[in-house]
């Protein structure tokens, strides 16, 4: 039987897990992109496509998706037109 100790650890190890997750990402200058959000609202993307550079904005959406390079590119055409 789980006791409210047992909770109380498995919630301070999910925690710390948690920080050392912050951490990694933070040194490796790395966003998280949560997986029920769509890629093309990163902020990364946003200001690559504010500042003209498609290109980069590819570069960072098949990083987040893992898609193909043609896949991307539609993408990011799509939504350059609601940027400009």
């Amino acid at each position: 039987m789980i006791t409210e100790a047992d909770i109380q650890l498995l919630r301070s190890r999910i925690n710390e897990l948690e920080d050392r997750l912050k951490f990694i990402y933070r040194r490796l200058n790395i966003e998280y992109a949560d997986p029920n959000s769509d890629p093309v609202l990163s902020p990364k993307i946003q200001e690559a496509l504010r500042r003209g550079n498609k290109i980069e904005a590819i570069k960072i959406y098949r990083e987040l998706t893992g898609t193909g390079l043609a896949e991307a590119k539609d993408v990011i055409d799509r939504a350059e037109q609601f940027i400009k």
